[in-house]
């Protein structure tokens, strides 16, 4: 009996999960732009930037198309561009 280097099918869709604004999401473990993500939330890149949140405060913003290098049980959130002045 030989064994194959090869990936499994199930491995080769391997879903992770990530949050974005509250909201869980299960998708391929692979890069991701910014504006994708934020389509599966159901908002524009047009308006938005996404912010991963990170452990201890750590915070990192991306904008349309930069890629984002997701992880399992990411968490993110929407950051509307247009600031209001009170």
């Amino acid at each position: 009996m030989t064994t194959s280097t090869e990936p499994s099918p199930a491995e080769r869709n391997h879903k992770i999960r990530i949050t974005i604004d509250g909201q869980s999401f299960n998708i391929e473990d692979r890069h991701f732009t910014a504006a994708e993500l934020l389509a599966l939330a159901g908002l524009p890149a047009a308006g938005y930037d996404l912010t991963r949140v990170g452990k201890h405060g750590h915070v990192e913003t991306f904008r349309d198309e930069q890629k984002v290098n997701v992880k399992n049980d990411d968490v993110f959130v929407s950051v509307n561009q247009q600031g209001t002045v009170a």
